[in-house]
């Protein structure tokens, strides 16, 4: 079945380089984001799993939890592990999920259910596997990323889009584009000025009677 924003992410039992979780007990109460990846021994791959080890401390600050996949069982991981701390002078620092059966790629939507998990498997036979989920402590799926083999990940902006879904969840706002923590946030319509008023004595702008801003205050 499709996964679509306000899904409750799909719960599973798997094996991971940390060892075996069932995802929704590994959640918790905290954030969490899932990203995929078609193959072991990837380039493009071995780059994003090295930078998201160097970001981990930002993810921790933001009570979120990460977790990678890849289309191999995790014995191959733990090689592929050593050339990444090798090559990217980070060790990863978070569990890696087996998944040569294609079992949470398909439970994910991220691959054709008919795809088989028979080996061996190119990375271009895996090739959507490069998905990144954003889940919240209510196990709802939050935003979803997908993206091509040759082009790495921006997890940069994954960091952006965590804080502005963290935002809105504690607070009745939106984010206006390429907004940043600590810039000023959109007044949703259905809130209105006399509510707004009283919720922003400082005062809010109004641009627009549909577009109203104002400075971040949390």
């Amino acid at each position: 079945m499709p996964i679509r924003i306000g899904d409750e992410a799909p719960d599973f039992t798997a094996e991971t380089t940390q060892g075996k979780i069932r995802f929704h007990e590994w959640i918790g109460n905290q954030w969490a984001i899932l990203f995929s990846h078609p193959k072991d021994f990837t380039p493009v791959c071995t780059t994003e799993l090295g930078y998201m080890a160097r970001l981990k401390p930002e993810f921790d600050r933001r009570n979120t939890r990460i977790i990678g996949l890849s289309i191999d069982p995790v014995a191959d991981h733990g090689r592929w592990l050593k050339d990444i701390e090798e090559t990217q002078g980070s060790a990863v620092n978070y569990p890696l999920i087996g998944d040569p059966e294609l079992s949470v790629a398909k439970l994910y939507d991220m691959i054709h259910p008919n795809a088989s998990g028979a080996q061996p498997r190119s990375a271009a036979d895996n090739a959507t596997i490069r998905s990144v989920f954003l889940i919240g402590p209510d196990r709802k799926v939050k935003a979803m990323l997908v993206y091509p083999m040759s082009s790495g990940r921006n997890f940069d902006e994954v960091l952006r889009l965590l804080d502005s879904l963290q935002l809105t969840a504690r607070e009745n706002v939106a984010t206006p584009v390429n907004w940043k923590p600590g810039q000023d946030v959109i007044i949703p319509t259905s809130v209105s000025d006399e509510d707004a008023n009283r919720k922003y004595p400082q005062g809010f702008k109004t641009h627009k009677p549909y577009l109203r801003t104002v400075s971040q205050v949390k």
